[in-house]
């Protein structure tokens, strides 16, 4: 495919910024989730199966270390890369008592490793943690992105999807990651069954005014056995269809901030006991879709950006 110009690809940047592709080796710990074992819920959110949020990573019995070497190795050799970033991607991965958290952190500090990312949720966000990241950041020059999931601003779809914590936490998270100038990557599900196109402008203005650096946009995915999965089965939910979903995503890019960089517009989904995956299509062939169509009607990322520092007085500029 032809380089993307329609928004800011993760790839572009990295590329820009190393002068060379680098890739992401996931690391999977022990973990579980304050929305599981009782600390702020039960059961965690209605769509997230006991794989947690990822499907492709290695036994989480085998160190970070091991599974570092081990992805390297692979990736190393099949995509002739010399860069790596340590992606802690399964469940909390700042859930963790601090002592052990500093560990994880440490033991990723391998040859190669450019930078770190660490996927969490907003209640899951701490001053003590922060300062410590921003200390290895500046130790190691190494660039460090917290994963934050999202999902959406509505926060009565977010009390919908049992997700623990309301739009409060989130914005009290972004606010503290910046503090300590390290990146923020979003995730949000543009798809959600009780959101509409309000939600999707709303989650994009949300995301711009805190100013963050990146976003993964992602289509909601249903598994079997999961509280979503039953819902779905009973007919008691619906979701919308893939050109539905792809005008979401070009609404959301045309309402976003230009300078953030885009993770992705849709997700790698599993198909294994999933009942509903990216409408059966590859997601490289949706998002080469939504592409094709924001070309064809000369769209951009940030084209409806003209909502902050005033818009009711730009007038009179």
């Amino acid at each position: 495919m032809n380089q993307i110009t329609v928004y800011n690809t993760y790839s572009k940047y990295l590329n820009d910024k190393y002068g060379e592709k680098v890739y992401k080796l996931p690391i999977n710990l022990p973990l579980t989730c304050p929305n599981r074992d009782g600390t702020v819920g039960k059961g965690g959110c209605i769509f997230c199966g006991e794989e947690g949020g990822s499907f492709e990573n290695l036994e989480s019995s085998l160190s970070i270390r091991e599974q570092l070497e081990i992805n390297k190795e692979y990736i190393g050799a099949r995509y002739k890369a010399k860069k790596f970033i340590a992606y802690f991607q399964n469940f909390t991965n700042t859930y963790l008592p601090f002592e052990k958290f500093k560990h994880c952190i440490e033991e990723a500090l391998i040859d190669n490793i450019v930078g770190i990312s660490i996927s969490t949720r907003p209640d899951c966000i701490n001053d003590k943690y922060l300062q410590y990241l921003s200390k290895i950041k500046e130790e190691y020059n190494i660039e460090i992105t917290i994963e934050l999931g999202l999902q959406t601003v509505n926060y009565y779809t977010l009390k919908k999807i049992n997700r623990g914590h309301t739009l409060a936490e989130y914005i009290d998270a972004a606010l503290r990651i910046k503090k300590y100038k390290l990146r923020n990557c979003t995730h949000i599900i543009l798809n959600l069954p009780w959101d509409k196109d309000i939600d999707v402008i709303e989650n994009a203005k949300i995301v711009s005014s805190l100013g963050i650096e990146e976003i993964k946009l992602h289509a909601l995915y249903i598994v079997n056995g999961t509280t979503l999965g039953k819902l779905y089965k009973k007919g008691e939910i619906s979701l919308i269809s893939k050109e539905e979903y792809m005008e979401r995503v070009i609404l959301f890019l045309e309402y976003l901030d230009p300078n953030i960089i885009i993770q992705r517009v849709i997700g790698r989904a599993p198909e294994k006991n999933s009942l509903f995956t990216n409408w059966n299509e590859s997601w490289w062939k949706i998002r080469d879709e939504i592409v094709s169509i924001m070309e064809i009607r000369h769209s951009k990322q940030g084209i409806k950006f003209d909502y902050l520092n005033g818009k009711g007085i730009k007038k009179f500029e």
